[in-house]
């Protein structure tokens, strides 16, 4: 992912931090330093993928698109991975 030249957050990211408690500062802060774990290249309007970065100790997961044309950024969801969920390094869910 190229750098966001904005991020702008769905209603639903919004809604889910809240609940979650994460702040726009750390989710955009995975965006900018996390790692793609799973990427989407078919979504639409724009291809999205799922970050994982770690913020004060604690692994956040970040669905993010990309609008190619002009970098714009788009939270889809945003939210802290469950050990019961997610391997023990948060990348890979369990089956």
């Amino acid at each position: 992912m190229k750098q966001c030249t904005s991020v702008k957050f769905s209603g639903h990211a919004l809604r889910r931090m809240f609940d979650r408690k994460l702040s726009t500062e750390e989710v955009i802060f995975t965006i900018q330093t996390g790692e793609t774990i799973k990427g989407y290249p078919d979504d639409k309007p724009y291809p999205s993928e799922l970050r994982l970065g770690w913020v004060n100790g604690k692994p956040v997961h970040v669905v993010v698109a990309q609008n190619q044309g002009n970098n714009e950024c788009y939270v889809i969801t945003a939210y802290v991975p469950s050990p019961e969920i997610w391997s023990d390094d948060f990348k890979i869910r369990r089956s």
